[in-house]
C-alpha cells in the first residue's frame, strides 16, 4: 500500500499558489512540490492529487490519499464528479484538472481520507510547508486552466 499526503496552497485566492505532496511506501519516503503564478487554492488541492497519482510507477497499487481539502474529498468519496463526468463538467469549475483526474484515479484502488489541516499532523504539516514554500518560490509555472479563464 502506498500512502499518498497532499496539500495546496494559494497566496490570495486567486494568488501565487503550490502544492505539496509526500509518498510513503515500505520504507521508501519521497516529497514533491511545484508552484504557479497564479491559480486558487481548490486547484492546487486538486493538482496535487493529480501529481502524486501520475508520479506512481505501478499502476492497480492500494492507494490511500490523505487530504485536508473537503472539496476533492468529497467530490470523489460522494460521487459528485461522476455526475459532473456526465455533464461534460458544464458550469463546472477545475473541470480541466477532474478530467485529468479521472484519466489516473481508475487505474489505482484509491480510498481517501479526510484529515483536519494545521492539526499538528506531521505529513500535512510538511506538506503544507511545501506548498507554501513552493508558492513563494521562484520560477512559478503558469497555471494555463486557470489563466485561460476557461475553467473558472
Amino acid at each position: 500500500m502506498i500512502s499518498i499526503f497532499t496539500d495546496g496552497s494559494s497566496r490570495g485566492n486567486p494568488g501565487p499558489g503550490g502544492y505539496g505532496i509526500v509518498l510513503l511506501w515500505n520504507s521508501h519516503r519521497k516529497e514533491l512540490s511545484e508552484g504557479f503564478r497564479k491559480t486558487t487554492n481548490n486547484r492546487m488541492e486538486l493538482l496535487s492529487v493529480i501529481i502524486a497519482l501520475e508520479s506512481l510507477k505501478r499502476s492497480n497499487e492500494k492507494v490511500v490519499i490523505y487530504s485536508d481539502s473537503k472539496y476533492v474529498v468529497d467530490s470523489v468519496e460522494k460521487g459528485w464528479v461522476f455526475g459532473w463526468q456526465k455533464n461534460n463538467f458544464n458550469k463546472k469549475k477545475n473541470g480541466d484538472l477532474w478530467k485529468r483526474f479521472l484519466e489516473i484515479y481508475p487505474k489505482f484502488d484509491v480510498k481517501f481520507h479526510w484529515i483536519k489541516g494545521h492539526n499538528d499532523h506531521p505529513e500535512n504539516e510538511l506538506c503544507d510547508q511545501l506548498a507554501v514554500a513552493a508558492a513563494l518560490g521562484g520560477g512559478l509555472k503558469v497555471d494555463a486552466g486557470y489563466e485561460s479563464g476557461l475553467y473558472n
